[in-house]
């Protein structure tokens, strides 16, 4: 991960205009567990361009891991108002429903979720998010 956050930080640094590269960033951020770098470089991103439903799901990843499920519901439900199909948004919103005690809308979503991609649990295990 090290390596692709050094190849995100060249690629801005050569052109700063590329959204989904802050995107990229924001993602791997997330992932790693540099949140707060993670909702920033989202919040450029959203800047270039608005409402795209992959930046809208990274950040939604970083507000989970930082506990911030109101926020994570959000950002999941504005990502699957523009793509409702998107398997990880699904299965997040799920995770986050789930802490906050809804648990008929969390196994909604998670079934949801596992129908698109059957394997979306172990991809979000390794995001350090169960």
């Amino acid at each position: 991960m090290a390596l692709a956050l050094d190849d995100y930080d060249r690629s801005i640094r050569a052109n700063a205009n590329r959204a989904d590269v802050f995107n990229s960033r924001c993602f791997t951020r997330a992932i790693v567990g540099r949140l707060q770098e993670a909702l920033a470089d989202c919040e450029q991103s959203l800047k270039m361009a608005p409402n795209d439903a992959y930046t809208l799901d990274s950040r939604a990843l970083a507000h989970l891991k930082l506990g911030d499920l109101d926020a994570a519901i959000a950002d999941y439900d504005a990502a699957l108002n523009i793509k409702p199909g998107l398997d990880g948004s699904l299965y997040g919103r799920g995770l986050a429903k789930r802490k906050k005690g809804d648990s008929e809308g969390a196994e909604r979503d998670i079934a949801a979720a596992k129908a698109i991609n059957a394997g979306i649990a172990d991809v979000f295990s390794h995001y350090g998010v169960e």
